[in-house]
């Protein structure tokens, strides 16, 4: 019976973890745009068009 309480603290330890590190995420911008890397692929890149 003792095991099933330390694995729902442990469990309640690794998910407040998780959410930490999303709210973490989320806080410094990282899914600000997600539009421009799904059509990035499609722009020209300027260095490959120049010729010498």
């Amino acid at each position: 019976m003792h095991v099933i309480f330390i694995l729902i603290g442990v469990s309640l330890l690794v998910a407040t973890g998780f959410l930490v590190a999303f709210l973490w995420a989320v806080k410094s911008g990282q899914y600000d745009d997600d539009y421009t890397p799904s059509v990035r692929m499609l722009f020209e890149d300027e260095a490959e068009n120049i010729e010498d």
